[in-house]
């Protein structure tokens, strides 16, 4: 069970995360989680470079760490990077200390200030203990979840998810992993080409 549109209840009670940017600008923000990986990441840097488009990769530092590589492709690209612990532990289930450690264990590679908990599951004390170390952090949730990684979701209901529920400020999230390919293969070109003809740009959360 998910919801594609954030209720802003949920954005109420958390104020202090991020989970959209400015309302006033016709600008949308493309967020990518769980990469970076061989075949998906290259597939989404050349769809973000035919329309100009820059995004920001929140980074599994196994997946740094296996593949450097296209790490570096992201980087020289002029994307934005954001921490997604160096394992993908759910907060909700995750121990305070061995939480914490795994974020710091990812930042050792990453060196980034933006941070999305995988799964958007993070106990308040999580944050508590990693804000204490670094007190810049800033926590990126999102206002529209495009339900990628659904097995059950077909890409065309993908698709009208993003297009329904976009609009000005919108931190959108998508996938770069291979659960969520056959999905992201059919949406992301398609949905840049609606955005654009409405008028959005795209841009990176600045760290």
């Amino acid at each position: 069970m998910y919801l594609v549109k954030t209720p802003w209840l949920l954005k109420k009670l958390y104020p202090a995360l991020t989970w959209n940017k400015n309302r006033k600008s016709r600008c949308i923000y493309l967020t990518f989680d769980d990469g970076p990986i061989p075949i998906v990441t290259p597939f989404v840097l050349n769809i973000l470079r035919q329309y100009n488009a820059k995004a920001t990769f929140f980074c599994i530092g196994d997946n740094v760490s296996k593949h450097p590589d296209m790490f570096e492709q992201v980087k020289n690209a002029g994307h934005s990077i954001g921490n997604h612990t160096f394992n993908h532990l759910k907060g909700w289930k995750t121990d305070d200390e061995i939480y914490a450690d795994n974020f710091f264990k990812a930042d050792e590679l990453l060196h980034t200030n933006l941070f999305r908990p995988p799964y958007g599951r993070i106990k308040r004390s999580q944050i508590r203990l990693i804000k204490k170390a670094k007190p810049d952090i800033n926590i990126i949730m999102w206002d529209v979840l495009s339900g990628d990684f659904d097995i059950n979701l077909e890409p065309e209901a993908c698709l009208q998810n993003v297009l329904k529920h976009t609009e000005n400020g919108s931190i959108i999230v998508f996938h770069d992993s291979l659960k969520a390919y056959d999905k992201l293969e059919y949406v992301l070109p398609r949905a840049m080409e609606e955005w654009s003809k409405r008028g959005f740009g795209f841009d990176s959360i600045v760290p």
